[in-house]
């Protein structure tokens, strides 16, 4: 954590996984315990919560939000008015604090309208990775929002991977696409994976451990070799007429980047359907 984020409380609104992720990345990372705290309805995550990080909980979101200076939003984009309209009735309005909202398809007019007109907010697109401490965020802030809170805020989701700041709120749509909802298309591809080598002979363990190694391996070689395309990267394991290239010509001629940009697509369209809904 770097100094500007000294002192500044932290409540978490919702412990589901994503906002528990992030509250015990950043207690790891070396943040004080008593600047952070969290509310949730269900008791069961609250204690969950209280003994496993140490950390003030609440069932009620205004009083864990009454003192903090930022309030990160980790619930479901579904019921965000509800929960945005009754804190703000709670607390008499946002005040100075910063709001940090990861609801997918949720935009800042939208989180405006709910608050009364506060425009100190930031967007987050987080993925699952983060429970490891391997997530990317993507991320947006309204121009209201000052260098020093979007540092503030960009660490405490360094606190479990990393970070790409966009430009363009509708680009946080395409960050949905790209990362957001990424780890499910990789998890489906190793299950197919899975799922042929155990048809060939292999044993579930077995197929499981070569598959996950195999992509875990492939990521880390593409970002340690960030100055090499991955085409060239995939020729290098793809010998003219040998196994690979069998296997890849297969992928070819199932039109496999037409199924690609199919999904992500379908993605982009859906999230854009989402910014009416909620």
């Amino acid at each position: 954590m770097n100094q500007n984020s000294a002192g500044r409380r932290i409540a978490f609104i919702g412990c589901g996984n994503m906002g528990s992720a992030l509250m015990g990345g950043l207690i790891r990372s070396g943040y004080p315990r008593e600047l952070v705290s969290a509310a949730d309805q269900d008791p069961v995550k609250t204690a969950r919560i209280a003994t496993e990080l140490g950390i003030h909980v609440f069932q009620d979101n205004a009083e864990a939000a009454r003192s903090a200076d930022a309030l990160v939003l980790a619930v479901k984009p579904q019921v965000i008015a509800e929960v945005l309209s009754r804190l703000t009735d709670d607390l008499d309005g946002m005040g100075g604090r910063l709001i940090i909202s990861m609801a997918a398809g949720v935009t800042l007019n939208r989180i405006g309208e709910l608050t009364r007109g506060h425009r100190r907010i930031v967007r987050l697109m987080p993925n699952t990775p983060a429970l490891v401490g391997c997530g990317v965020t993507g991320m947006f802030a309204a121009p209201e929002v000052s260098d020093e809170e979007k540092e503030f805020a960009g660490s405490i989701l360094k606190a479990v991977g990393e970070t790409v700041w966009v430009s363009r709120e509708e680009d946080m749509n395409t960050v949905t696409a790209a990362s957001g909802s990424a780890p499910a298309y990789f998890f489906l591809l190793m299950q197919y994976m899975i799922e042929c080598a155990c048809a060939m002979g292999l044993t579930p363990e077995q197929a499981r451990i070569l598959v996950t190694r195999s992509a875990q391996g492939s990521a880390e070689l593409a970002l340690q070799r960030a100055d090499v395309s991955l085409e060239t990267l995939r020729a290098q394991v793809t010998s003219k007429g040998g196994t690979t290239h069998a296997a890849v010509t297969a992928f070819e001629e199932a039109d496999l980047k037409k199924a690609v940009f199919s999904a992500m697509e379908a993605c982009v369209a859906r999230a854009k359907e989402m910014e009416k809904l909620f």
